[in-house]
């Protein structure tokens, strides 16, 4: 009988999912039933630094990727709740924690040719995140072939490349096709690429730091899909990070009713019915294509921006 209940919720669950990109959400979706999912690990650790909690879900085979809908592979879900009132210290804390995941994530960087591409909008601040860390990298690629190996050595510089690509309706182009001609110019042996990213539950935005070694789809979280970046695509390894700047408005509405349907009392089974014909409704609605972002967005992504590109800057110098 339990079990049964529990099909017929992950069903439900199923066919409402919420537009998120962080995979450690999608992983939480299951927790209810308390199973493990087969080909799936999650492990949660705190980091070095007080108020950092680090989470690692890793997909190992096929049939956890198609529990999660996520491409086989490492996905690292660094949270800073304290951020958004936190001091310098704890920045530069988050910055060394990032910087620590990616270079674990990916060895020996220093010695690899770079390059990192910053997708999304510059001119729309909840997807200007990529443009932002890109401005303000310490690019040395110039510098390596204008002063040969030895100017590289002597100083303890990883090749690095970097380019903001823009979106379809600034360039006519996809991203993919801008990075392929890059990439067949210059030759990079990994490609980090920095993103915006939708997450369902608000205390995430702008506090929540992914990375991944699956490479990414740009604009899947909000229902907009192109074609993917990763190795298989672009002919190298592809590291994704990437921030959490949006919410989802029908989960906002799902996520309110919940929690008055709990205070009063409603039994489980007509609490995810009623929630069911809710999320239907709203999908279907005028907010079905509707995305929250908070009011400090502005001074919230110049923040996450300069916490990021510190962290690049740490893994490409000595």
């Amino acid at each position: 009988m339990e079990r049964g209940k529990a099909e017929g919720k992950r069903r439900q669950n199923a066919e409402y999912s919420p537009r998120t990109d962080l995979a450690l959400e999608i992983r939480e979706s299951f927790e209810e039933d308390d199973v493990e999912i087969r080909g799936v690990v999650l492990e949660r650790n705190p980091g070095i630094t007080e108020g950092i909690e680090i989470s690692r879900v890793v997909i190992r085979d096929e049939r956890g990727a198609a529990a999660m809908g996520k491409p086989i592979g490492t996905y690292i879900t660094i949270e800073a709740p304290k951020l958004k009132s936190a001091g310098e210290e704890y920045k530069e804390q988050l910055s060394k924690e990032i910087a620590g995941q990616l270079r674990e994530m990916c060895r020996d960087l220093r010695q690899k040719r770079i390059l990192v591409a910053g997708l999304g909008n510059r001119d729309a601040t909840p997807d200007a995140l990529g443009p932002m860390v890109v401005d303000q990298l310490f690019v040395t690629r110039h510098l390596i072939r204008e002063f040969g190996k030895d100017f590289k050595e002597k100083h303890g510089l990883a090749d690095v490349s970097a380019v903001a690509v823009g979106v379809m309706g600034q360039t006519g182009m996809e991203s993919f096709e801008i990075l392929k001609g890059i990439i067949r110019e210059t030759k990079p042996e990994l490609i980090i690429a920095v993103d915006a990213l939708a997450a369902r539950n608000v205390e995430r935005m702008n506090a929540t730091v992914q990375l991944t070694d699956t490479g990414i789809n740009p604009g899947a979280g909000i229902g907009n899909n192109r074609k993917a970046l990763n190795e298989e695509s672009l002919g190298a390894p592809v590291i994704a990070i990437g921030v959490p700047t949006v919410v989802d408005a029908a989960t906002i509405v799902s996520d309110s009713m919940e929690r008055f349907l709990n205070a009063q009392g409603f039994s489980e089974e007509e609490n995810q019915q009623f929630l069911f014909e809710i999320r239907e409704s709203a999908r279907s609605g005028e907010t079905g294509g509707l995305f929250v972002t908070p009011k400090n967005i502005d001074e919230a992504v110049k923040q996450i921006s300069i916490i990021i590109s510190e962290a690049l800057n740490m893994c490409f110098t000595e």
